[in-house]
């Protein structure tokens, strides 16, 4: 299986999560920041994971700009899965979040979401995570492998 792990980090912490989510994928795994990718090779990898973290209830700019030019033929049928990081507290529901939102966009260029959208949480604006995140972000990428076997 070949997997391609798409981040925007601010602070690094989504870069982390991403980190351990690579490390727990067998096959071959590439990572890269956003700003790295090359849309065109899209089609060449069977799970496509794309995370950010959440600023304004939305993933970061960078990361919609990454999705909007995807193009639609080489998401036709791609399995995908989003994740965002995020602060625990109750007020943010407020504005929203982003991996939902990411989520929800790969579906509306043709990518098939594998599993829900995963949150995983900082302590602060800047981090750092909570404890047993990049634990539970390995586990999460386990779970999404098995749905693709």
């Amino acid at each position: 299986m070949k997997t391609l792990i798409v981040y925007d980090s601010v602070h690094g912490n989504t870069k982390k999560i991403a980190k351990a989510i690579g490390g727990a994928i067998a096959g071959e795994v590439e990572m890269h920041h956003v700003g790295e990718v090359n849309v065109s090779e899209l089609g060449a990898f069977d799970l496509i994971i794309v995370g950010s973290p959440t600023h304004g209830g939305r993933p970061t700019p960078a990361i919609r700009g990454f999705i909007n030019e995807a193009p639609a033929p080489a998401l036709k049928s791609a399995k995908v899965a989003a994740f965002d990081t995020r602060l625990p507290a109750r007020w943010v529901r407020i504005f929203g979040y982003a991996a939902g939102r990411i989520g929800d966009s790969l579906k509306r260029k043709g990518g098939e979401l594998v599993v829900p959208p995963e949150p995983f949480f900082v302590e602060g604006t800047e981090g750092p995570l909570k404890e047993g995140e990049l634990e539970r972000a390995a586990g999460w990428a386990e779970d999404v492998v098995k749905t693709m076997e």
